[in-house]
């Protein structure tokens, strides 16, 4: 059934404060985000001005400005380009109500998309936390878990990450792996807890590797073979050195 305009309105002014305080280009204050008064980013300065106030052409400008935005989701770009194709009343109308609408769209598809990736990762805090914010369903309980709540359950997760790659670590007496999760881990910012699990046990795995690599050319009994396939790997990449240790150096002497 299509809602007529005035149940959609209804149902913006719940919308509105909630998501004018968290959208990039056209957040408003917190003064302004409590009351009803919508607001958008209209001057060269980045400042603000009440939809109603605004001129016809500041309208459009910011309507384009929201079209622009590489960071606006599917729905809120294509109410935006439908208000641009519309009447200056469709257009202000876009800017007052139907953008918050269309955002509420986007955040509950952004999330939906966040929990099948944990599913696929089993990261069981960000399904936890997804989950509890599709079930609640507000604008506002999306937007706080898209905003806050992801990274804090993502960070849970690569907390828990790190330490298992610590504790595997330790069975293998890596070095320069233990060295390198112990630092995240006592840092425990998520954003040192990601760094660490897209880059840096990548690389101080590599640093381990390439060890194990130098002591077996130290090995004055290997044979040729493995001799000459070592030190061309030594100063390979670190999924070269990984490869080599895991198979690679078998597969010379098998």
């Amino acid at each position: 059934m299509r809602l007529t305009r005035a149940a959609l309105t209804m149902a913006a002014t719940a919308l509105a404060p909630a998501l004018l305080l968290t959208t990039p280009a056209f957040a408003a204050d917190t003064a302004a985000a409590s009351s009803t008064t919508v607001t958008a980013t209209s001057g060269t300065d980045g400042s603000t001005t009440p939809v109603d106030e605004m001129s016809d052409d500041d309208v459009r400008v910011a309507i384009a400005r929201i079209i622009a935005d590489p960071d606006t989701g599917k729905a809120v770009y294509a109410a935006a380009q439908a208000a641009l194709d519309g009447t200056i009343d469709d257009q202000r109308y876009f800017l007052e109500t139907g953008r918050w609408i269309a955002q509420f769209e986007d955040d509950r598809v952004a999330t939906f998309r966040i929990l099948h990736t944990a599913r696929q990762n089993n990261d069981k805090a960000v399904i936890r936390e997804a989950n509890k914010a599709l079930d609640t369903g507000t604008p506002e309980v999306l937007r706080a878990f898209l905003e806050t709540g992801y990274r804090l359950a993502q960070a849970e997760d690569d907390g828990v990450a790190v330490a298992r790659i610590l504790h595997t670590a330790r069975q293998n007496n890596d070095k320069a792996v233990i060295r390198e999760a112990n630092k995240a881990l006592d840092t425990g910012t998520p954003e040192v807890l990601r760094a660490f699990l897209e880059t840096g046990y990548r690389l101080a795995q590599a640093e381990d590797d390439r060890v194990r690599v130098a002591r077996i050319l130290a090995d004055p009994t290997i044979s040729d073979a493995l001799r000459d396939a070592a030190e061309d790997v030594i100063d390979g990449t670190p999924e070269e050195l990984r490869y080599f240790i895991e198979m690679g150096q078998y597969e010379v002497d098998g």
